[in-house]
């Protein structure tokens, strides 16, 4: 067996011999370049590995605690734990009209709560015709600007539409209301209080560690993914993490320590629409698994990025897997990947 679909660093690997099997196999079948994978049950890391490239050319390997990917939309639930603490301390309610925020914000023909933004349910339309891409340095403000004068697709609270552009009003209403850069709102209420030493801006620049992002170009060839600047959308999808950095997150909401269980549930409890649920709740998913477990968490899918973000309440465990490239279209191997952790955890129990 070549040596880097399966390296260990000393990682934590008790069992998963099926889980490890599907990984490897989708290294050696190159359907990713390289992925991490980190396992948590009651706040106790289970499983964490590595499994191919970092670097296809260098032949970096990659390591769950410091090869540093590109997370996409995992970066709503960091962004939407910094607002969560935000709300902890009194600085705003979810109830708040974001003109209560920002005063400058275009008049729309309705007004919308910092909640209904957070859950994808204010009107705001998504990425159009190259914005996806961009490549210029934006301020947080800047990209605001791409959308603001834009007609709601609805009325607030009337529909869903899923959009990271909600995230980046977000940020520039934390900011506005901190009065500091939203980046060191979560650096000082997040990342620093839990620990998370891997977790970046996106700002194109130099990490020891940072994976190299990849886009399949053949069925089983990779290319380096087309540069892009995502600090403007970095509440929404401008974060860089490792495997261990993200299972630690989901691992903060699983004790009432770090936020109040007041505090967490309204923000991974799923919003509704006339009674019926959006399995979305504040910058956070909430729904069921392929085997219908509850859990709340995100997929994140960036340009050179993908990452599944699972966390079971009812189970205690945290599933965080990251890969260097966009969305391989694996779902199925994926699911195999999860049903072989709740086999072998319950194996480990029995």
């Amino acid at each position: 067996m070549l040596s880097f679909i399966n390296n260990v660093f000393g990682q934590q690997d008790v069992g998963f011999k099926k889980a490890d099997r599907v990984l490897k196999k989708l290294v050696r079948k190159k359907k990713v370049p390289g992925i991490a994978i980190t396992i948590t049950k009651n706040g106790e890391t289970q499983f964490s590995k590595g499994y191919g490239y970092a670097d296809l050319d260098r032949e970096l390997l990659v390591n769950p605690a410091t090869t540093i990917f590109r997370v996409g939309s995992v970066s709503k639930p960091i962004s939407a734990t910094g607002l969560a603490k935000m709300v902890a301390k009194n600085q705003l309610k979810l109830s708040d009209s974001i003109y209560d925020c920002v005063s400058y914000f275009p008049k729309k023909e309705y007004g919308f709560t910092i909640r209904q933004l957070g859950g994808h349910l204010a009107g705001i339309r998504s990425y159009k015709d190259n914005e996806f891409m961009n490549n210029k340095p934006l301020t947080i403000k800047e990209g605001v600007s791409l959308f603001e004068n834009d007609t709601l697709l609805f009325q607030p609270g009337k529909g869903y539409s899923y959009t990271s552009y909600s995230w980046n009003l977000l940020s520039l209403v934390m900011q506005e209301v901190a009065q500091k850069p939203f980046e060191d709102i979560i650096n000082d209420e997040v990342l620093v209080p839990l620990g998370l030493k891997n977790t970046f801006p996106d700002k194109q620049q130099e990490l020891v560690g940072k994976a190299i992002c990849y886009l399949k170009k053949r069925k089983r060839k990779f290319i380096e993914a087309t540069p892009v600047h995502n600090f403007f959308k970095l509440a929404g999808g401008g974060y860089l993490s490792t495997s261990e950095d993200i299972a630690k997150l989901g691992n903060a909401y699983l004790t009432d320590e770090f936020l109040s269980d007041e505090v967490k549930d309204k923000f991974t409890t799923s919003q509704k629409i006339k009674e019926e649920l959006t399995y979305y709740g504040v910058g956070w998913q909430a729904s069921y698994d392929h085997k219908n477990r509850p859990y709340f968490g995100h997929i994140g899918n960036g340009l050179g990025g993908y990452g599944i973000f699972y966390v079971y309440p009812k189970e205690n465990i945290v599933v965080s897997i990251l890969m260097n490239c966009s969305n391989p279209y694996q779902d199925e191997r994926f699911y195999k990947i999860i049903d072989a952790v709740f086999d072998e955890l319950a194996e480990g129990n029995n």
